[in-house]
């Protein structure tokens, strides 16, 4: 218990919080932009791959740290473009669109690095985002830019889904798209700008990685985090605010698994604080899953004209 309080009471434990959080925030929310307008998408696995890796090459390559954020950026959108195009367009299966571009997206961003550096051994490295040593807030200043970014999206977000007209044609169509059409809403047009935005956060969520919490690729530094995604949008039952407080929750469990390990009186195997914040995280996805109200049109295709 003493262990416990020295942990929580020290401030680093904050900030490992926080930037945990981080890539979790920004897939969240690009999840939610997804099945708010109607379409799952499981590609977000390998659109973060690809975001950490495309965002980090440009860097690399001698872009500024922005110009490499909006090439993930971008990068997300046409995998997203992609997804679209096949469930949205063509009809086809969400769920099998979806694994087939996680598998597309993390296969090529693997080949483009074994084709970039055919003969490194090491990972190579770049500068990342300093820390916003200007602001005069604890913790956040120790921050980098992406991870104000994230949090000054959440209500951004919200307040464009609840409060303006493009937000409410997300929903309709999301929720309705037969009567979306018959307000004049094209439901094809804005469920493709609602996946290709939210892959687009997809894609800043893996850059993050690259350009602020670490700074270099390698493989499988993604790891699972986009899974945890997909069910954190479930646990904040579609709604922004309550994503951002799932994904610190996530990060405090999983912060505070990594704290208990190197703790000198840790008694417990290893294996079971890894486990902590995913047990954690099922338990509350469990409790709050099944009051949850989800998109009424979540992953059904719609053909126009169709009743």
């Amino acid at each position: 218990m003493a262990d416990l309080l020295d942990i929580l009471a020290n401030p680093a434990f904050w900030v490992a919080v926080l930037r945990i959080a981080t890539p979790l925030i920004f897939g969240t929310l690009g999840v939610l932009l997804c099945e708010r307008a109607g379409v799952l998408n499981l590609g977000i696995e390998g659109i973060m791959v690809a975001g950490a890796f495309t965002g980090w090459l440009a860097v690399y390559a001698g872009q500024p740290l922005w110009i490499g954020v909006g090439v993930a950026a971008l990068t997300g959108a046409v995998f997203g473009l992609l997804h679209a195009w096949l469930t949205v367009g063509l009809a086809l299966s969400q769920h099998v669109s979806g694994l087939g571009i996680t598998l597309l997206a993390t296969s090529l961003s693997y080949y483009g690095y074994r084709v970039s550096f055919p003969k490194v051994n090491t990972p190579p490295t770049i500068t990342p985002f300093a820390p916003m040593d200007w602001l005069p807030i604890p913790v956040l200043n120790a921050q980098t830019a992406l991870t104000l970014l994230a949090l000054l999206l959440v209500p951004l977000i919200g307040w464009v889904l609840y409060r303006t007209p493009l937000g409410l044609a997300v929903r309709m169509v999301g929720e309705n798209p037969q009567a979306a059409e018959g307000q004049g809403v094209s439901v094809v047009g804005t469920r493709t700008g609602g996946v290709v935005a939210g892959s687009a956060l997809m894609g800043i969520a893996g850059a993050f990685l690259t350009l602020s919490a670490f700074n270099a690729f390698f493989f499988n530094m993604v790891n699972g985090r986009g899974w945890i995604c997909v069910a954190l949008v479930v646990f904040a039952s579609w709604r922004p605010g309550k994503a951002l407080l799932g994904a610190l929750l996530f990060a405090f469990f999983d912060a505070l698994q990594l704290r208990l390990q190197q703790s000198g009186d840790a008694v417990l195997p290893y294996q079971l604080y890894l486990m902590l914040p995913y047990l954690l995280s099922i338990l509350a996805l469990v409790l709050v899953a099944r009051k949850a109200a989800y998109p009424q049109a979540l992953m059904k295709p719609y053909r126009k004209g169709e009743r």
